[in-house]
């Protein structure tokens, strides 16, 4: 434990595009990301859109992993994981709605374990599926990644003047997930203009509605490397040199050299359980 001056540190961004169907989150969220890492070999979209992110292809040479149901959150773990060890260093989800709400999402899953364990007390089944949307979402917190989410809102018809006008309400996620995130944005459909609903890095706080494009990327970027590079943590050396293990003993090793509470870390068991695996194959 050591009291010292704050220091803003080199960050990943965790970004969130909330907007209805039609509105462009797909490709606002392509270009923002080009912008980010300047590299389309570099950026991953993880798609549980019907394939959707292939039809912008012609942008450039950027990675798909066609994510199908069940929607669970360990499979966004799953896929994150994978983007992440691949080299992405941008990776995002779209959407982010269906971890929720989509087939096998919480909501469904939350519903068959409150009949089959809890006697239709769906309140008490909660606190089965609570952790495993928790862990999702540390998941995205703690990539080593840029992430850019989407999520859909719900959509409702509003009479402005003699124009009816579609426009995005509530998110389909848990309460609260734009808060989780470092910046989240709302898309209207109509214009395609963003505004923030959170900004963390004061660059889109009261700005005029602008349009997403890979500039709006670059000035990301810039604000996540003004800050100083930050070390590596523990958690982070014992997952490189559990990728570099040659035998079991190793690993034992790296796993004694952590806290109890690292050990406990999802990534890490998750990185240790992959390479026992791989040695005793």
């Amino acid at each position: 434990m050591k009291l010292q001056r704050a220091q803003r540190k080199k960050v990943f961004m965790r970004l969130n595009l909330s907007a209805p169907s039609g509105a462009g989150k797909t490709y606002s969220a392509l270009l923002m990301a080009h912008g980010l890492v300047g590299d389309w070999e570099k950026v991953a979209v993880i798609d549980t859109e019907n394939g959707s992110a292939s039809l912008y292809s012609h942008l450039g040479a950027f990675n798909v992993l066609d994510l199908q149901p069940p929607f669970t959150p360990e499979r966004y773990i799953e896929a994150i994981d994978m983007a992440v060890e691949a080299g992405m260093e941008c990776i995002i989800i779209d959407s982010s709605s269906h971890e929720w709400s989509g087939p096998g999402g919480c909501l469904e899953l939350n519903e068959k374990l409150a009949q089959a364990k809890y006697k239709g007390n769906t309140w008490s089944a909660w606190n089965e599926t609570t952790p495993r949307h928790d862990r999702f979402i540390a998941h995205v917190l703690q990539a080593r990644a840029h992430v850019i989410t989407c999520t859909r809102s719900k959509m409702e018809s509003v009479l402005e003047g003699n124009k009816v006008k579609k426009v995005g309400l509530k998110d389909i996620q848990r309460e609260g997930w734009e808060y989780e995130l470092t910046v989240s944005l709302t898309i209207d459909r109509d214009t395609h203009m963003a505004t923030a609903s959170k900004d963390r890095t004061g660059m889109f706080y009261n700005a005029d509605p602008f349009l997403i494009t890979a500039e709006t990327g670059k000035k990301i970027k810039q604000w996540c490397e003004e800050g100083v590079e930050e070390e590596p943590s523990a958690l982070d050396n014992a997952i490189t040199a559990i990728r570099k293990a040659t035998s079991v003993s190793e690993l034992k090793l790296i796993k004694d050299a952590l806290s109890p509470t690292e050990q406990a870390n999802e990534r890490f068991k998750t990185e240790a359980m992959n390479k026992y695996k791989e040695l005793q194959a």
